[in-house]
């Protein structure tokens, strides 16, 4: 019998920003962020029933495609799934 050496990863997320709207029909949260985003990043949006991870694919500031944004922005963020209000915006820290 070969002996396998299981190795555990934790991957820590760091609150970035808050969702203060959701439009059902788009799909698309509003986000006020309190740290910087950037397509590409690993994200979890976690309150109520509802919790779920994505990577952010598409994000908008004024209506405009952006592929960063800093603290005090708010974005408007694709998502997979629906999105509470009040809910927290955590991101992968790499």
């Amino acid at each position: 019998m070969k002996l396998m050496k299981l190795t555990s990863y934790t991957t820590i997320m760091k609150p970035v920003g808050k969702v203060t709207h959701y439009y059902n029909k788009l799909g698309v949260a509003i986000v006020e962020l309190t740290g910087d985003l950037k397509v590409g990043d690993r994200i979890k949006i976690e309150g109520g029933k509802n919790e779920f991870e994505q990577t952010v694919e598409s994000m908008e500031v004024d209506r405009k495609s952006v592929s960063l944004a800093v603290a005090g922005d708010v974005v408007g963020l694709k998502v997979g799934e629906k999105a509470r209000e009040g809910s927290l915006v955590l991101k992968a820290e790499e």
